[in-house]
């Protein structure tokens, strides 16, 4: 099966892809520690309001917003990236999982914009809905992952690798509501990823949720979206499609 990427790249990845091949060898630091903090904490950031068709209304990363991110970066009291090698870039929500980093469509929306683009080299959206929830609408730029081979075919068997000490990789993962499928194929990739390393070496150190899935992106940022739709998973036009995929998922 061909997977589905959006040909709107360019509105949803920071930059280009960085190359891929194999990960860097670097030394994790031997007194890491989890610093704990809870989900939905003071440094979560106020949601962005869509106007208009659903586009958020972004100001430029000027010098006062470089230097907000750049306290939050160095905040101790943040908890690590997988690797524990720094603190994670994107504020986040509270969400129905405590051992997912889940992040609030504003937050999505803001990256999608470039906001976060010193920072970040490449993002990627990875939409585990099945295909013709995908092609009923989707982020820009998303990837369609809806099983675990193709996570396994996209992300690990090429991994993206960063440019050492360079912007960070960053991957989203959702479904629907993000409720079941994509917190299950973040879990599966990070499982994964932890076999193919000696702890705690990762390809990808810093995962997130997007809380409320694509339908709660798409209500609040429609002009993200393409095509400008929502086509919901038990779509009584797309029964047989939902019995077979939900068949291969097990």
């Amino acid at each position: 099966r061909r997977l589905s990427l959006s040909p709107s790249v360019p509105g949803s990845v920071a930059g280009p892809l960085p190359k891929r091949g194999h990960p860097l060898d670097k030394d994790s630091p031997a007194n890491a520690q989890r610093q704990s903090r809870g989900a939905g904490s003071p440094q979560q950031e106020a949601p962005l309001e869509p106007v208009g068709d659903g586009e958020a209304w972004l100001e430029p990363c000027g010098s006062a917003q470089l230097q907000e991110i750049e306290n939050l970066l160095a905040n101790d009291d943040q908890e690590l990236t997988g690797d524990f090698s720094k603190p994670h870039l994107l504020p986040t929500v509270e969400g129905k999982d405590p051992g997912l980093k889940y992040i609030s469509p504003g937050t999505l929306a803001a990256v999608l914009s470039g906001n976060y683009s010193s920072f970040i080299g490449s993002s990627v959206v990875v939409d585990c809905r099945y295909p013709y929830e995908y092609e009923g609408g989707h982020v820009k730029g998303a990837v369609n992952l809806p099983l675990q081979r193709d996570v396994e075919e996209f992300l690990l068997e090429r991994p993206i690798v960063p440019q050492e000490g360079g912007p960070r990789v960053i991957i989203i993962f959702h479904c629907e509501f993000s409720v079941e499928r994509g917190p299950k194929m973040c879990k599966f990739l990070r499982e994964r990823d932890r076999s193919c390393h000696e702890y705690p070496r990762l390809h990808y150190p810093e995962l997130y949720v997007l809380k409320g899935g694509y339908r709660e992106f798409f209500s609040q940022f429609p002009g993200h979206c393409e095509p400008r739709g929502y086509r919901p998973m038990e779509h009584p036009a797309f029964k047989e499609e939902l019995r077979r995929f939900r068949g291969q998922s097990r």
